[in-house]
């Protein structure tokens, strides 16, 4: 089976502008995505899909592979089909570009053993929350799962509300997501809904059209770069190991 890992790269981030350039111990942040997702087996190839010219230069001086997409996609999603629409492939994992830190295991344990190419196919992931914190940070997609492991609702306020029983876990969804191209073509020929426009997040276009969204459970500690102050975290967990000078200290008498 042929599997794309593509990394959408936007230039013009509301939050962070450039972020997919933002330095970490002198390569972009994309760069660090791109070795992660490269050591994926189950993929086989990686892209990043960019519409910006200063992050395609990067990525060539760089030697990671790269495609110009349009400057109009509202979503990555949109952007993903593009890519379909100029490379073929059995299945697009999108990967995204602002999580450095993100495992290759996280990024295979989206993709299946075999799919039926004739009906849409779109897998995604979550995690447990495990700090409070977490569940009421807006910038933290929640997800409701159904007892067969299909997507409900994604949200970013904390769902479920533990009106009736706290007795459950919040879980959060992390940001790799499996499409075929049928998936794919039916998402850009779909209409922007009302709760993916409400809550910004792309997969609700297939979740309000009745097309299943699949979902299983990692468990990943991920660092999603949306500040400066998560630049900073990435930067400190990504930095090198100190030398040890374990030799030097002889103590000759």
């Amino acid at each position: 089976m042929q599997t794309l890992g593509v990394i959408p790269a936007r230039y013009a981030s509301s939050r962070f502008p450039g972020k997919p350039l933002a330095d970490i111990h002198g390569k972009p942040m994309v760069w660090w995505v791109y070795q992660r997702a490269k050591q994926a087996l189950e993929l086989s190839d990686v892209i990043v899909a960019t519409d910006s010219e200063r992050i395609a230069k990067a990525c060539h001086d760089l030697d990671m592979k790269v495609v110009l997409t349009s400057a109009a996609h509202a979503t990555p999603a949109d952007r993903i089909h593009e890519v379909s629409d100029k490379i073929g492939a059995d299945l697009f994992v999108e990967i995204n570009g602002d999580e450095p830190l993100i495992a290759p295991e996280t990024i295979s344990s989206v993709i299946p053993s075999g799919i039926d190419n004739d009906l849409p196919f779109v897998a995604g992931l979550y995690s447990v929350i495990t700090a409070p914190v977490d569940a009421i940070d807006p910038t933290n997609l929640k997800v409701a799962v159904s007892r067969q492991g299909l997507g409900l609702y994604i949200s970013r306020l904390p769902i479920p509300f533990p009106k009736g029983s706290s007795d459950f876990e919040y879980k959060k969804y992390v940001g790799v997501v499996a499409f075929n191209k049928k998936a794919l073509d039916i998402y850009v020929e779909l209409p922007r809904g009302e709760l993916e426009s409400a809550e910004d997040m792309d997969l609700l276009r297939f979740i309000e059209n009745g097309i299943p969204v699949r979902f299983s459970r990692v468990d990943c500690e991920a660092v999603s770069v949306d500040t400066q102050k998560d630049l900073e975290i990435a930067r400190r967990l990504l930095a090198p190991p100190p030398h040890t000078h374990s030799l030097t200290h002889s103590h000759s008498h």
